[in-house]
């Protein structure tokens, strides 16, 4: 039986460290994280976003903002406030009106595909059979088709965009009917040179690095998946020793179906925070601190391969 290298650290030794550098003392929180480093769960990465025209593609953290008081469960309201108070910390969001946007600098869409296929630009999407139908073909064609999407745009109607810092500086508009007809209009304009400009009002969701700091001194954010409420080996952890914890319901991602938050602070909560990490739940916290650079490194790429 082939034998670890000795300067592989084995997992027992890595928590053993642990147990160390945090000064868990007593024998229970000792217990905890190492019964909570080998719970046996489906842990599954968090997705990267990747380049879409569809703001629904992309992690839904613009949420946080005015994230509901009732939204988080647990068994201790004064838990529950605490860790909605960091929570609502973490996005910030500024609106602003600007007098004239040219129209072919949008490049993004609210809502989702219809087909569940990823479209990385309005030109690859304009290319589907759903929007070759509409025909945009001349000048006359584009008038007719954007005014579907845009009835007031020939008053000078403000139109309503937004942007988010994870999901780079695409600006969407926030409309979510006549998807098709927006971006056959855009793609149009882009092709023949039309300046339109349009006066919009601009949201922009900014991930905040102070907010995300807080949280991070005084929570472990793991995402857990739906079978974990279920799994009696980490409800007896969670349950059986009185760890303040809440939970939020935030991805669409079964495999990532909850983000369960535990107070630092609390001896116990550390231990199984530290504990479900080593067992491979994944840390919020660094995915959120991550994705800008991400988004970023993805869309260069996406312009590299596209010239």
């Amino acid at each position: 039986m082939m034998s670890l290298p000795e300067s592989m650290p084995t997992v027992t030794s890595r928590i053993s460290k642990f147990v160390q550098r945090l000064g868990l003392s007593g024998k229970a929180p000792r217990q905890i994280l190492d019964h909570a480093s080998q719970v046996r769960l489906p842990f599954a990465p968090l997705e990267e976003p990747a380049p879409s025209i569809f703001w629904q593609d992309g992690p839904s953290l613009q949420k946080f903002v005015d994230l509901p008081r009732g939204a988080l469960s647990g068994p201790v309201q004064e838990d529950k406030a605490r860790a909605h108070a960091a929570l609502t910390r973490l996005v910030r969001k500024e609106v602003s009106i600007y007098p004239a946007l040219d129209l072919r600098q949008i490049d993004g869409l609210g809502g989702q595909s219809v087909d569940g296929k990823l479209y990385p630009t309005f030109e690859a999407y304009a290319a589907t059979p759903a929007c070759r139908q509409l025909r945009v073909i001349s000048y006359k064609d584009f008038v007719r088709t954007l005014s579907t999407a845009l009835p007031g745009f020939q008053r000078n109607v403000a139109i309503e965009l937004r942007q988010a810092s994870w999901l780079g500086e695409r600006l969407y508009w926030s409309g979510e009917h006549h998807s098709e007809a927006f971006a056959c209009a855009v793609a149009y304009a882009r092709l023949r040179g039309l300046d339109v400009q349009l006066p919009c009002e601009l949201t922009d969701y900014r991930l905040d690095a102070a907010g995300l700091q807080a949280l991070d001194e005084g929570y472990h954010a793991v995402t857990m998946p739906a079978q974990a409420w279920s799994d009696r080996a980490f409800m007896s952890l969670l349950l059986e020793s009185r760890i303040p914890y809440a939970r939020l319901t935030l991805l669409r991602n079964a495999s990532n179906s909850e983000l369960l938050l535990l107070d630092k602070r609390d001896p116990a909560a550390n231990a199984l925070g530290e504990g479900l990490k080593f067992a491979g739940a994944p840390d919020m916290i660094l995915y959120m601190r991550d994705l800008p650079q991400i988004t970023r490194f993805r869309l260069g790429h996406q312009a590299e391969s596209l010239n």
